[in-house]
């Protein structure tokens, strides 16, 4: 079956080596998804961009157990000479490029030559969407595609005294780390959550009163291990096994509990509670941009949510195999505290000066934005009405399970 695939040829950028690195970052994000897929499906080519990039030192040192072969820039397909790297290419007729098609396609090509990697799959994330719209279209594929990898190249040669601060990207994606967490079936883990924190509110009073009528022995400590249901749910996705069902059945009154007033999800990774390709495009970049700090002496204080990211990225299975694979040593980064007010109030000004830029120079899509367009350019939408006015449902007469107001 697999001797009938046409090999496929991924072409990627070398410009230079840098610690445990191979820049351009796309090229070590690409190479860290064939290595955490552990996919041998492709020929791997690396492209100097330079005269002096013919290093072979590098098909050794950064690229794990792939066999990776140097080729110049005009040898390269006619197909591809024109593209932006990283590409794929098959039959020298056909070919993918930039970074979010290609790390799509690898991921379903793996699935495709072994259907037991599904875990593999959730890495395009629900609907299989993640990273999928375009980074004209999309500010979170710009971010995670384009930005941070260009601002952390910036701020690895930059001199000394322009570096001090921290990139208005990576403060943008801390931001975002910060955000409360939409997902498909939301409503159900919110409810979820909200009835784990009512439980655990009444185990604390229960051992409070405990201790209050029982002595410690010295040196012992009451511990109150706080699980988090995002964690449960986030890892049970990464096993691809159903989340585990800590609480049965909502009480009534959980039930019964308005949408407006349940508890928000926290993020787990990068786009909420799910392990996506996108993780695996920032931790490269993100693992440079903290070693360098690291050397250079700098406070990652300002930094509290992209550190604990960070480290729960490394808890993820296969993180840490792929990471040694490419050579990549992972910081073991201690809990930080929060950044004092006035520091995260000037990072937030910085992001959403960074944001508003965005908004600006790109077009979001949607359809009330399409239609502002439309009228901003002199064009009249019409609208029909429905052909059936007079067709209605009756909820009441459906099943809970179907029901916009009441299914899960």
């Amino acid at each position: 079956m697999k001797d009938s695939i046409t090999e496929e040829h991924l072409y990627l950028a070398f410009s230079h080596q840098y610690r445990d690195s191979i820049f351009p970052l796309h090229t070590s994000i690409s190479l860290f998804l064939l290595s955490y897929c552990d996919c041998k499906l492709f020929k791997v080519f690396l492209v100097p961009t330079g005269e002096d990039g013919g290093d072979q030192c590098v098909t050794k040192n950064l690229a794990g157990d792939l066999e990776v072969h140097l080729i110049s820039r005009c040898q390269l397909p006619v197909v591809v000479q024109s593209c932006s790297l990283p590409a794929v290419v098959k039959d020298d007729k056909f070919c993918r490029a930039g970074l979010s098609v290609v790390l799509r396609h690898i991921i379903q090509k793996t699935f495709e030559a072994d259907p037991s990697k599904k875990d593999v799959l959730e890495l395009l994330g629900f609907k299989k969407t993640c990273l999928k719209a375009c980074a004209e279209v999309s500010q979170w594929t710009r971010l995670c595609e384009i930005s941070i990898p260009l601002a952390v190249e910036r701020f690895l040669t930059a001199s000394p005294e322009h570096c001090q601060a921290i990139p208005p990207d990576i403060l943008l994606f801390e931001r975002k780390l910060g955000e409360p967490v939409r997902v498909h079936n939301d409503d159900k883990i919110r409810r979820q959550k909200l009835q784990q924190q009512k439980a655990g509110a009444k185990a604390a009073v229960s051992v409070l009163r405990k201790e209050e009528t029982e002595e410690l022995k010295p040196g012992e400590v009451h511990e109150h291990p706080a699980s988090s249901l995002e964690l449960s749910v986030a890892f049970s996705k990464l096993l691809v096994q159903e989340a585990p069902d800590a609480i049965s059945r909502e009480a009534p009154h959980i039930r019964r509990t308005k949408t407006s007033d349940l508890p928000l999800l926290d993020h787990v990774f990068a786009e909420g509670l799910y392990f996506t390709v996108a993780d695996i495009v920032l931790l490269p970049c993100i693992h440079q941009f903290l070693v360098y700090s690291k050397k250079q002496g700098k406070n990652l204080v300002d930094l509290p949510l992209i550190s604990s990211w960070y480290r729960r990225v490394q808890e993820v299975p296969g993180v840490k195999k792929a990471a040694g694979k490419c050579n990549m040593e992972l910081l073991q980064l201690p809990e930080l505290m929060s950044a004092p007010e006035e520091q995260l109030q000037d990072s937030s000004l910085v992001a959403d000066e960074l944001e508003e830029d965005n908004e600006d120079s790109h077009f979001i899509g949607g359809p009330r934005p399409t239609m502002t367009k439309l009228m901003e350019n002199g064009i009249e939408a019409k609208f029909s009405p429905h052909p059936c006015p007079s067709w209605t449902l009756d909820w009441t007469g459906l099943p809970s399970a179907v029901s916009p107001g009441e299914g899960e």
